[in-house]
């Protein structure tokens, strides 16, 4: 198969990483695969996550291989030491990515809550019990002023998670990637919706979960992270929170069919609070790393 590989320009060029693009295209011009190699910073500079497609008609032609190939030179041309991927269990890419040098270092679980089974009165209790020392509160998009600087200082929050072999580094948060990592949400048409636990005692933030939901407020929405601060943890924050967010979405957009969610297989305390509020399991990825 005559295969040409062509570098696109991403639009998607912010001030936290960058990626870089392909299209790979048969003799006559009709895409077979592409591939996105994101360059991380801010902690995370020995990494590159890589994002490869084959249209089905054309894999076992070597284009998989040829567009895996130019984004792994990229990568060692850039100093990273580590290649990422993704791929579902069991599907083609993992077998691809397997055998092709890769190891399996992380399973992810992802599950599903439908908004139609949520059982309100059950998040209520969740929602209205006590939790001595600390307080909920809520926003919509960007974080205010007088509550970025203990919000980014949160984030630390996921510094410890549970992530078995993979090398992803601490990411270096601050009061400006917080607010651009907002921006990134607002500018690309959704809505990004964040709770958090306070510190009574100082105004703190103890603890936060991050809900992103359509911009037309249908389908399905994606939880992003939600970490508590280790000196906070056995105070169900956590649960709370999440407890919170649904309440909020469900509240909110009577359109949304449901809400998405990926944990690290191994991250059992955060399984635990996703199967008490009802989601159900949709899939299983592998996280495959590659070391250059």
């Amino acid at each position: 198969m005559s295969l040409r590989i062509t570098p696109l320009t991403d639009p998607a060029h912010g001030p936290h990483g960058r990626r870089l693009a392909w299209l790979a295209s048969d003799a006559d011009s009709i895409p077979a695969g592409t591939a996105f190699l994101r360059l991380l910073d801010g902690g995370q500079e020995h990494l590159a996550e890589l994002d490869l497609r084959v249209h089905p008609a054309e894999r076992r032609k070597g284009v998989g291989s040829r567009l895996l190939n130019t984004a792994v030179a990229t990568a060692r041309d850039n100093a990273r030491r580590r290649v990422v991927a993704q791929a579902e269990a069991g599907s083609p890419g993992d077998h691809f990515l397997a055998a092709r040098g890769f190891r399996k270092v992380l399973t992810f679980r992802y599950t599903r809550l439908a908004m139609a089974d949520v059982d309100t009165t059950v998040l209520a209790g969740i929602v209205e019990r006590p939790h001595p020392g600390y307080r909920l509160t809520s926003w919509q998009g960007t974080v205010s002023d007088n509550l970025a600087r203990t919000f980014a200082a949160s984030r630390r929050a996921m510094d410890d998670m549970p992530m078995d072999d993979a090398e992803y580094g601490t990411v270096a948060w601050d009061v400006d990637r917080v607010r651009a990592a907002a921006k990134a949400v607002e500018q690309r048409g959704d809505r990004l919706h964040t709770v958090v636990a306070i510190d009574a005692s100082n105004g703190s933030i103890a603890a936060f979960t991050e809900l992103v939901i359509p911009g037309n407020g249908a389908g399905d929405g994606q939880h992003y992270g939600t970490g508590v601060l280790p000196e906070h943890r056995g105070h169900g924050l956590g649960r709370w929170m999440k407890a919170e967010s649904i309440r909020q979405a469900h509240r909110d957009y009577p359109d949304l069919d449901g809400l998405l969610t990926d944990t690290a297989d191994s991250n059992a305390h955060m399984r635990r609070i996703n199967d008490d509020l009802g989601y159900t399991p949709t899939h299983t990825t592998h996280q495959h790393q590659l070391d250059l």
